[in-house]
């Protein structure tokens, strides 16, 4: 397993961690999880690449991880995936450029 892997199985314990601690909460986080990730207007594809791109945006490297995974998963390619990340970087600058380095380590842990 790579970094970006592993940060995939810290998300998986901290849900289930909260699922025995915070069920009630947590319960509610899925569901309506579940009704903005459903495809509608925007494809699951389209919605991940926005989700990187917040993820990116966040500075946040597990949803990095968990973005990058699921548009690859999504059929996003690697042009795709650095176009959207790209996009968090114009809106927020030099700082979030830096963030491209696990966008880049991920891509590659993941195959793209």
């Amino acid at each position: 397993m790579g970094r970006y892997s592993d940060k995939l199985k810290e998300i998986e314990k901290l849900i289930g961690t909260l699922q025995k601690e915070a069920p009630d909460q947590i319960q509610a986080f899925h569901g309506f999880m579940a009704a903005v990730e459903k495809p509608s207007a925007l494809d699951a594809k389209q919605k991940e690449l926005i989700n990187l791109a917040l993820a990116v945006a966040a500075q946040c490297e597990w949803c990095i991880a968990l973005h990058t995974k699921g548009a690859l998963d999504a059929g996003a390619k690697r042009d795709e995936v650095i176009d959207a990340a790209m996009q968090a970087v114009l809106m927020h600058g030099g700082p979030t450029l830096m963030y491209m380095t696990p966008v880049m380590d991920a891509l590659k842990e993941f195959g793209a």
